[in-house]
């Protein structure tokens, strides 16, 4: 895709080069017959570990590649329009890495950031459960401490977690106090914790070569020295880790609807129809004049929240919208390029009807579309506009 971007610097520069090239030769050419045979891709995320794709936007000092959000989502663009699987897996194994970066101790983040940003220990995040989703300071996962308080046993079940059974590690909320958000943790499990076991991964529309499953927790002991931040600040920590979560899945979503516009228009000018391609057609010249205003306006608003979270300023309603708007463009863009391709739109051989169905489920990830205006409304009417 040719689109110009805001680039910081020329390390961030050959960074999206790389990553352009990666997604070409290695990425792109592997996901129409993955998804078909639901196959994860984990060689992929080792390879972009690698390259130093994994660990973009954390310190150096933990071998994270330094790099502000602003770049790193843009990297996140290109691979889900690549492969929206894949593009996602990285939202979401950064998404597990942030707690325990932003919050986890000294000799925590030494111990296992290293291995978490290389690409050798792949994450999952565990926050909603079967009865729990938007509703997430509900969730009932109760992690019990011994009497000594040096570790925790931990009993209950984990739902949509993007990894499920595949993941080296899973940063899971759990309930180690009183209903309500005050009575939330967060702890680091590994995966061969005993105890830990994982439901049949969920049968869906889209997005097939990454596996969504169950998480179990029967009994699991999880040391206290794994429990990131103190007790009770699961909930905020939570909701820090969404913020910026979203704006992957607003990136990830722009990301897919790039690929339908550039396919939509391809197509539109080798398809011919009355005398001539169908791209002079004004009704078909509209369509994509509408879808790449829709990106343009989504990828802007996403590297403006992005901006600020990088100056360090408040960035939780720009998140929310950037999440909202864009996720809203993917499904409307994906969905008029089926339009454009016509009846071949609507069969497997062409890449746009997998698009359309990887959209919808960005309208619903990390809060759904109806939480995100919830979101935004609240700090409007609380004076955040």
């Amino acid at each position: 895709m040719a689109v110009v971007r805001s680039m910081p610097t020329e390390e961030a520069e050959a960074l999206l080069d790389l990553t352009r090239d990666l997604v070409a030769k290695q990425v792109a050419p592997r996901a129409a017959a993955d998804e078909d045979a639901a196959r994860f891709p984990r060689d992929i995320f080792r390879t972009l570990g690698a390259a130093g794709l994994l660990s973009l936007p954390y310190p150096e000092e933990y071998e994270g590649g330094g790099q502000p959000y602003e770049v790193y989502l843009q990297v996140l663009e290109e691979l889900a329009a690549g492969w929206l699987a894949v593009g996602l897996g990285v939202s979401v194994h950064t998404l597990s890495c942030y707690p325990l970066a932003a919050f986890g101790s000294d000799d925590q983040r030494a111990a296992r950031l290293p291995e978490m940003l290389s690409g050798e220990l792949l994450g999952a995040y565990c926050l909603s459960e079967p009865q729990s989703g938007s509703d997430a300071a509900a969730l009932t996962t109760r992690a019990v401490a011994d009497a000594d308080g040096a570790a925790y046993t931990v009993t209950g079940t984990k739902a949509w977690t993007t990894h499920g059974g595949v993941a080296d590690f899973y940063t899971v909320m759990v309930r180690t106090g009183e209903p309500g958000p005050r009575g939330i943790s967060t702890v680091f499990v590994p995966a061969g914790a005993e105890g830990l076991g994982f439901a049949a991964p969920e049968r869906k529309m889209g997005m097939r070569s990454s596996p969504t499953a169950q998480v179990h927790l029967d009994g699991v002991r999880v040391p206290a020295a794994d429990r990131i931040g103190i007790e009770g600040s699961g909930f905020k920590i939570a909701l820090a880790a969404l913020d910026s979560g979203r704006l992957g899945i607003a990136a990830c979503a722009i990301g897919v609807a790039q690929a339908a516009l550039d396919a939509a228009t391809d197509y539109a000018r080798e398809r011919r129809q009355f005398g001539g391609p169908i791209a002079d057609l004004q009704g078909v010249q509209f369509m994509l004049a509408d879808m790449a205003t829709a990106v343009e306006a989504g990828r802007a608003l996403y590297l403006a929240a992005a901006r600020l979270r990088d100056a360090g300023r408040p960035f939780g309603k720009e998140a929310a919208m950037a999440k909202l708007f864009c996720t809203d463009a993917a499904m409307r863009v994906t969905t008029d390029a089926v339009q454009v391709f016509g009846g071949y739109g609507y069969t497997t051989d062409f890449p746009v009807e997998r698009y359309m169905r990887e959209a919808k489920v960005l309208q619903i990830v990390e809060g759904t579309n109806q939480i995100q205006r919830m979101v935004i409304a609240r700090q409007l009417l609380r004076g955040g506009a």
